[in-house]
Order: structure tokens, then C-alpha cells, then sequence
């Protein structure tokens, strides 16, 4: 059984993970393009990349939520979906574990957890789910990941492009 604030966390972690994605992005597309200056955090010749960031956001939540007797409340679901918004912003790149920031595999990943959040915050609870609404949510899943697949497809060359451009 779920908490009964379990949907209005999920939905603060949905808003906070899909925010931080989209600056992350944003602030990397910017960096490429000259538009803004370099903020990379390097120490001596190793670029420290935002997904460290992330690991330690989710590990800080994680033991706050498990030492602390206190509410876990907004807070923690807004840091919690910060750290998943940096962490699976480059999945791609600790799935294959090269320097490529512009992996499919990093949008693919977005969009699956952007999903589950998606149902976890605002799908009805599963028992009461008729055959068509379940169909239905199928379907949106699908759309979801076939038309990332048809963005990642359209996008990747000039996101590569700019990622050449702006190597350390």
C-alpha cells in the first residue's frame, strides 16, 4: 500500500527531474555553441561530470530518507528528482562508459522514467484499471518511445556536431 501522499511526490519528482533535464541540456547546448562560457568543473585534466552531481543528490536523499525520523516530504522528492534528472541526463555515457554526452540512450532513458512518473503521479491506482484504459496507457508508453526514437534519430548528428566542437 502506498502513502497517500505517494502521487503528489511522484509528480514533484516528475516536474524537478524533467526541469533538470532540460537545463542540464540547455546549458550544454549553450556551452557548445559558444553562447555561454565554459562551467565544466575539471580537477587537474578530468572533466567531473554532472551525473557525479546526481549520484551524490541521490545518495544524500537516500540516507536522509533512511536515518532520518522526521518527514520526508516536498523537499526530498524535488532534491530526489534533481539527482535523477543529472544522473540519467548521461546515462548513455555510464551504460557504454565513453565520453559521448549525446547518446540515445541517455534521451530513451529520460523518457522511460519521465513515463513511470507519469503514471506513478497521475494514472488511477491499478486495481480499479479496465482492459481499455490499461490499452490505452500501453499505447501512450509507445507513442512515448517511438516518437523519442524519431527525435534521437533527427537530432543526434547536429548535437554530435556540437559535442566536437566543445571537447576539453
Amino acid at each position: 500500500m502506498l502513502p497517500s501522499n505517494a502521487r503528489p511526490l511522484a509528480r514533484l519528482v516528475l516536474l524537478s527531474l524533467m526541469l533538470t533535464f532540460v537545463l542540464a541540456r540547455l546549458v550544454s547546448i549553450l556551452i557548445a555553441l559558444h553562447r555561454m562560457p565554459n562551467i565544466f568543473f575539471h580537477v587537474h585534466d578530468t572533466h567531473v561530470h554532472h551525473l557525479n552531481y546526481g549520484i551524490f543528490l541521490l545518495a544524500g536523499v537516500g540516507a536522509y530518507l533512511l536515518f532520518s525520523s522526521g518527514p520526508a516530504g516536498p523537499a526530498a522528492a524535488v532534491v530526489y528528482g534533481i539527482g535523477l534528472g543529472l544522473t540519467f541526463d548521461e546515462f548513455g555515457m555510464w551504460l557504454h562508459l565513453n565520453g559521448d554526452y549525446w547518446q540515445r540512450a541517455s534521451f530513451d532513458a529520460i523518457v522511460v522514467l519521465v513515463a513511470a512518473l507519469g503514471l506513478a503521479g497521475f494514472a488511477p491506482p491499478i486495481r480499479p484499471w479496465r482492459p481499455r484504459l490499461l490499452a490505452a496507457v500501453l499505447l501512450i508508453f509507445g507513442l512515448l518511445i517511438v516518437g523519442s526514437f524519431r527525435l534521437a534519430a533527427r537530432a543526434e548528428p547536429r548535437l554530435q556536431s556540437w559535442e566536437q566542437r566543445v571537447q576539453p
